[in-house]
């Protein structure tokens, strides 16, 4: 968990809550003391949910592409 400082905080809100969304815990202190703990509003299950996606679409992008073409009446069985 980071800490940083709330002069910090204040300057760098929008990045900082950012990084939260992402998934990161932040600990905000004053004069050194913990005053806050800025974490995500989603369970820690959303995070990993949106890591596996990330991480399945990376491994989709470096498949080569197999170049099968499909008419629209391939896609269905015929009915004789």
């Amino acid at each position: 968990m980071r800490h940083v400082s709330a002069a910090e905080a204040n300057r760098h809100f929008s990045q900082l809550l950012r990084n939260v969304q992402e998934g990161e815990s932040v600990v905000v202190t004053s004069h050194g003391r913990p005053v806050a703990i800025i974490q995500p509003a989603t369970p820690a299950l959303d995070v990993s949910k949106r890591h596996a996606r990330a991480k399945l679409f990376k491994h989709l992008s470096a498949q080569p592409v197999m170049g099968l073409r499909f008419k629209r009446d391939d896609l269905y069985e015929d009915e004789a």
